[in-house]
């Protein structure tokens, strides 16, 4: 019986040896890899107590589906067989060969985030295909949802590339549309089908979707849950439904990337229990450098060596290390690295070595430079203030937004404005818009406090500002400030001046580090630089602010800003 039950573990060693593999250091991969692979140990030796068990059979089959059925496309792989790496092998022997007491299948969700050109999209397909026609489902729905429906079909198109080269599926299905715009795959002896969705067409409260799968591409670039709920919402009815996520790394933390990423670690670590999630994350270790070092590379990329060549990777090192722009890029996208935004600008440390509790007694008497970024009913109104104290900068920054769609904003951006309004690092005025009513007010008590030198300001809005400073007769020294690449340009490099220099000291506040880790920038030909509000990944109102003052206060060195001193 011992021998019988050896011979049969067949795809039991390939998911295993990869575990004690990993955890032996024969292959390199990152810590949540290595956690996840401990977790499949653990499991194997506790499982049955939690009322999961691995199903050593369920496993093999659905790996000897990709190589007995499917054929590859593209470059020097077309027409091959679909032969998993030990990796992939790991990827779906845990989602197909683990169980719950009732046999039905342990993992509703997986997570796998890997770096770029690992084959996610085709592993992803091939799932979709199977789980359409070789897994027992009467009527199953597969769907490829991305953001967007060039997006969804990238995946998509790997599919029917693949059914169509497999004498096995391409006569048992049928395609819809002309070649090359194909939108279904209907595998009519069980009523399945295959088709792409995107954000733009769904997940907007329409009904009627029965998901046995969903694939979703591009996790990261999801500005929100909406379609990860709607399909789940559709799977009640299914009794071994799957969500099968892929992604690149990303760069915003407020995303449902983010979320699945940090949930992920959690479950595979066993510091969150979920029996039902399955997570594959590649990271790379803290001290890891691998603009420097290739060793690491693996842990990011574990394709590497087999569907592209180091040469690849060091090409792209070659232009981060040439280009900043490319540095935080090829980070992301090529060694699993959460960037603070798509473009670098200033990194978390060195904005947070500058934070500090101020003392404002010694602020008092001290002529300011200020700015103002003015909103009306999404973004945030922004007045920052600068003192110069010998070779010191200090500075501090105060918001206000409008009170009554805080909630609905606080959603749809993913930060708790909420709290901060209650820690009162966030002010709130009545109504849908930021009412200047407050402001104008607020400006004549600073003034009274230390006075403004020069107030720097955006033309947006500011006619309605003026309105009410003019009704309260407050008269400020106002300067207009572009937000050109001419006028920015030297405002952010004064700005990052005083950061790397030390020179900068700024009050902690959460919206305004919020904003530093928003901030993305754009360039002219001319390698001028401004902030790009429209690729930020979430607000940026503060820091355009205090980059505009402290361009003020540390350009023109004390004399009035010109052009233009407007007093009213």
């Amino acid at each position: 019986m011992r021998k019988k039950t050896a011979k049969k573990k067949i795809s039991l060693t390939d998911v295993e040896l990869y575990a004690r593999s990993v955890l032996e250091g024969k292959i390199v991969a990152g810590p949540h890899v290595r956690n996840a692979c401990q977790r499949h140990l653990n499991d194997l030796k506790d499982g049955k107590k939690r009322g999961i068990y691995w199903d050593d059979a369920a496993a093999n089959r659905a790996i000897a589906f990709f190589p007995k059925v499917l054929r590859l496309n593209g470059g020097q792989f077309e027409g091959q067989p679909f032969e998993l790496t030990l990796w992939q092998k790991f990827i779906v022997g845990s989602i197909f060969g683990w169980k719950r007491a009732n046999g039905f299948r342990r993992f509703k969700m997986a997570f796998i985030e890997t770096g770029k050109g690992s084959g996610k999209s085709p592993l992803a397909a091939g799932i979709g295909l199977l789980m359409m026609m070789a897994d027992n489902e009467p009527g199953a729905e597969v769907y490829s949802a991305a953001v967007d429906k060039e997006q969804a079909r990238v995946l998509f198109r790997d599919a029917i590339s693949m059914a169509k080269q497999s004498p096995a599926i391409a006569g048992r299905v049928v395609f819809s549309g002309g070649e090359g715009r194909e939108w279904n795959i209907a595998y009519l002896n069980k009523g399945s089908f295959f088709r792409p969705i995107s954000s733009e067409s769904s997940g907007r409260g329409k009904s009627g979707f029965r998901p046995h799968c969903s694939l979703l591409d591009e996790l990261h670039e999801h500005p929100t849950d909406a379609m990860v709920e709607f399909l789940a919402k559709g799977m009640k009815g299914r009794r071994q439904a799957l969500t099968f996520m892929i992604t690149n790394s990303g760069s915003d933390r407020n995303s449902v990337c983010w979320d699945y990423h940090e949930y992920g670690t959690k479950v595979c670590a066993g510091e969150l229990a979920a029996d039902d999630f399955f997570a594959y994350i590649c990271a790379l270790d803290e001290g890891d450098d691998p603009l420097k070092d290739e060793s690491c590379w693996p842990k990011a990329n574990p394709n590497l060596g087999i569907t592209f060549q180091h040469e690849y990777l060091r090409s792209e090192v070659k232009k981060a290390l040439g280009m900043p722009s490319k540095r935080n890029l090829t980070l992301r996208l090529n060694f699993c690295v959460w960037t603070d935004s798509e473009a670098a600008w200033m990194g978390r440390e060195a904005w947070q070595s500058c934070e500090r509790e101020l003392d404002f007694s010694e602020l008092l008497d001290v002529p300011c430079f200020a700015a103002l970024d003015l909103s009306a009913k999404r973004d945030l109104t922004a007045c920052a203030r600068v003192w110069k104290i010998g070779e010191k900068y200090k500075a501090l920054v105060d918001f206000w937004t409008p009170e009554e769609t805080l909630s609905v904003r606080a959603d749809k951006d993913r930060v708790p404005y909420l709290l901060w309004r209650d820690q009162e690092f966030l002010q709130t005025t009545p109504g849908v818009t930021v009412n200047y009513g407050h402001i104008a007010p607020w400006l004549a008590e600073m003034n009274g406090f230390h006075g403004f030198h020069s107030i720097a300001y955006d033309r947006w809005r500011i006619d309605l500002l003026k309105q009410e400073m003019d009704d309260i007769g407050l008269s400020l020294p106002l300067a207009e400030f572009g937000q050109g690449f001419k006028d920015m340009g030297p405002a952010i490099e004064a700005l990052e001046d005083v950061i790397l220099s030390g020179a900068l000291e700024v009050q902690i506040n959460p919206v305004l580090r919020w904003n530093v880790s928003s901030a993305v920038l754009q360039e002219d030909p001319a390698r001028n630089r401004k902030f790009a509000k429209h690729k930020a990944t979430g607000r940026i109102d503060g820091i355009v602010a205090l980059a505009m003052a402290i361009g003020i206060a540390k350009l023109n060195k004390g004399e009035k800003v010109e052009p233009k001193v407007i007093l009213l």
